[in-house]
């Protein structure tokens, strides 16, 4: 007798999201939900990949990981784009690491070789092999697409265009006076995370804790509840904040002077696992990519892009303030995670005026995992 295989039934959820209550306790530390995420919201969604500028080469290429999909971007022989899974056929060892130039891909462990378009162009004793057909093992393909000096990817080959994705964010970037064609990459950090990848990201979600627990980022931005806005789009979220007119008088208290063209805060989040960041003063953005690495690991992989010719001295004076930030942020999702592994409060409740975002987002994962 043969038995099917059944996935495990997610842990309920008790009291509904629509009243204000947050996603089950356990739904932050639960395997299963980590597959199905894995399966029903990861391996179809656009993600932010890395700097245009390091695959704008022909025979260029970058590895990256987007949710739990290592990839490999490359600029063929012809100048196209293309993205494949960064698994070798072979045995499954990744086929590249890094970026670089090549004329070819080729795994490091039984030296397969793939042509820039992703054919097999030589395994090693394939020769020996009867049968063997080299073109029925091409790297798998995923989608590639280009926002400005950004390029995104997603493990479906057959994706809905990036455009289509992004919708109305571009415009409402540059709105901030920012133009991000003119950015040029700067540097690229990764922080690792001891929470699952929804704490992380809900605590991006809201600024209700910025008076709290970042006062260097609340004497720079307003983030009063009549000043700070929230506004829930299609395919992401937004974050938009006033500059506080005492930082830009230069009181001495605010970590740094934000002059400059770029006259407001911004924060945008792309489900599942982009973030955009623009703070006022000259021009900068910064992307991050959140890669969910076990159920009680994320790491966070940010770049950093501004304007070219900014001083050095405002550039760390900047990336000091933005940093300080991000730790205080690691404290205080590591202890929700803490909080959250206790199993003390099954489920939250959220404060639905401030924390609108989040309940957008726990929607769209409660949506993607059960239906709605």
């Amino acid at each position: 007798m043969t038995t099917v295989a059944t996935k495990p039934a997610l842990p309920p959820l008790e009291h509904a999201l629509e009243d204000g209550w947050t996603l089950p306790a356990s739904w932050y530390s639960d395997p299963a939900v980590l597959a199905l995420e894995r399966e029903r919201i990861f391996a179809s969604a656009w993600t932010y990949a890395a700097p245009a500028e390091w695959v704008a080469e022909s025979g260029s290429y970058v590895a990256a990981q987007v949710g739990h999909v290592p990839i490999v971007v490359v600029r063929d022989r012809d100048g196209e784009l293309r993205g494949f899974v960064n698994v070798c056929r072979h045995r499954g060892h990744l086929v590249v690491a890094g970026k670089g130039c090549r004329e070819t891909l080729q795994c490091p462990y039984h030296a397969w070789t793939y042509d820039l378009d992703g054919t097999l162009r030589r395994a090693p004793r394939s020769e020996r092999e009867p049968g063997f057909d080299a073109t029925a093992f091409s790297l798998h393909p995923i989608s590639v697409g280009t926002w400005g000096p950004f390029v995104f990817a997603n493990p479906d080959p057959e994706a809905e265009p990036l455009a289509d994705t992004l919708g109305e964010l571009p415009e409402i970037v540059a709105s901030s006076g920012l133009d991000v064609d003119a950015l040029r990459f700067h540097s690229h950090h990764e922080w690792p995370i001891a929470s699952n990848w929804k704490v992380a990201i809900e605590n991006y979600l809201e600024c209700y804790h910025c008076p709290a627990a970042h006062p260097g980022f609340s004497k720079v931005i307003d983030v009063g509840p009549d000043a700070y806005g929230l506004a829930v789009h299609a395919t992401f979220s937004s974050q938009i904040g006033p500059v506080r007119a005492s930082a830009l008088a230069g009181d001495g208290q605010s970590p740094y002077t934000p002059r400059g063209e770029v006259t407001q805060a911004q924060y945008h989040f792309l489900f599942p696992a982009t973030t955009v960041n623009i703070a006022p003063g000259f021009p900068n953005v910064s992307l991050e990519r959140w890669i969910p690495d076990g159920t009680h690991r994320t790491i966070e992989v940010t770049d950093y892009y501004f304007a070219p010719d900014i001083p050095a001295a405002e550039l760390e004076e900047l990336m000091a303030w933005d940093s300080q930030v991000a730790e205080e942020d690691v404290s205080l999702v590591e202890s929700v995670q803490r909080g959250l592994d206790s199993g003390a409060v099954p489920q939250g409740r959220l404060m639905m005026e401030s924390e609108r975002l989040i309940a957008d987002f726990q929607r769209r994962v409660r949506d993607a995992l059960v239906g709605s």
